[in-house]
């Protein structure tokens, strides 16, 4: 590790997540960004999140109570110039898309297959190297080529998937890789054996038909299901604990960072109504590592941030914060 760090000093970007001085060679977990905003289908921006993030990270100070040493832990970051293909790519395709070109929705298809072999091709080199990775997106499409090559690693693993929608879509707009199917496509991968959804509240009736298909692959703890359990007494650890138990001892996490109130991501592409607060996804985060379980990697995406005022970076902030502590608990 880097002899020389001092974490109460101000930071000045270096082109790393939160500023840390950790090279990918140094690092234990090496984020990837990737600024993909091509298949949403509300609103577009998710492609200048990585950016957003990067930048609000710097601001961040990095004491936890529970991981007094968390800003050293290893967290490294691939240059956000290596994915600028990628973002002239999404903007281009994103014009493509909108332009409604009979054509339009196999070249984005075959863009986004593209797409998932950079991503597993870029992830399986640091995973072959030792190293954990993290995905920062970007549309929630993006981590599907990273869940295929942990699948080469792992012969069995299970996703924690937080987020408003169940993306469980077998395509959408004509999209086979939609952002809206993500789980849908990753459920292909055989090694996953179970998918456990938190949060969900905006799903289709196909998609819930899907779910149950599955013969308990997919567990879901909807939003009403969740604040139900609140109003009717039970407390938020007894259902933190009950979502950690239907883990299996690996776990990837996806992080949809519109499964919390809206409030906190007014800026993300198909935000929701209700949504979980920010100490509620710290609470359950915090249980996950105290559970033992093995996080063996995670995506953080949907972040966007103000179209409208380039000095608010609030969505930004807030996606700081998530990523911190999906680095944090990777590590631990």
């Amino acid at each position: 590790m880097p002899a020389i760090f001092d974490p109460n000093e101000a930071l000045v970007p270096n082109g790393n997540y939160f500023g840390f001085p950790f090279t990918p060679e140094e690092a234990r977990l090496i984020l990837i960004s990737v600024p993909w905003d091509v298949t949403t289908s509300y609103k577009s921006g998710t492609a200048k999140g990585p950016a957003a993030i990067m930048d609000a990270s710097l601001q961040l100070d990095f004491y936890c109570e529970d991981i007094p040493d968390a800003w050293n832990l290893g967290t490294g970051t691939l240059p956000l110039n290596d994915s600028a293909g990628v973002l002239r790519s999404s903007v281009e395709l994103r014009q493509l898309r909108n332009s409604g070109e009979d054509s339009a929705p196999e070249t984005i298809d075959n863009a986004c297959r593209y797409l998932n072999d950079w991503v597993y091709e870029t992830s399986s080199q640091w995973i072959r190297k030792g190293k954990k990775v993290g995905i920062v997106g970007g549309e929630h499409s993006v981590p599907l080529g990273y869940l295929k090559a942990l699948s080469e690693c792992y012969g069995s693993f299970g996703i924690l998937h937080l987020d408003a929608h169940a993306d469980l879509r077998a395509g959408y707009e004509g999209l086979q890789f939609s952002h809206a199917s993500i789980m849908y496509n990753a459920l292909q991968l055989l090694q996953i054996s179970k998918l456990v959804q938190v949060g969900i509240r905006d799903v289709s009736p196909w998609e819930m038909e899907y779910a149950e298909s599955e013969s308990g692959r997919v567990i879901q703890f909807s939003d009403r299901m969740l604040k139900n359990a609140v109003f009717e007494g039970e407390t938020w650890a007894a259902q933190c604990l009950k979502i950690t138990d239907e883990l299996p001892e690996k776990v990837y996490i996806s992080f949809d960072i519109d499964v919390l109130d809206p409030s906190l991501c007014p800026h993300t592409g198909t935000p929701v109504a209700g949504g979980l607060s920010f100490a509620q996804t710290r609470y359950l985060l915090e249980a996950l590592r105290r559970s033992g379980k093995q996080v063996i990697g995670f995506d953080l995406c949907e972040v966007a941030p103000n179209p409208y005022d380039k000095d608010d970076e609030w969505d930004g902030n807030v996606g700081a914060r998530v990523l911190y502590m999906l680095a944090n608990i990777s590590l631990v």
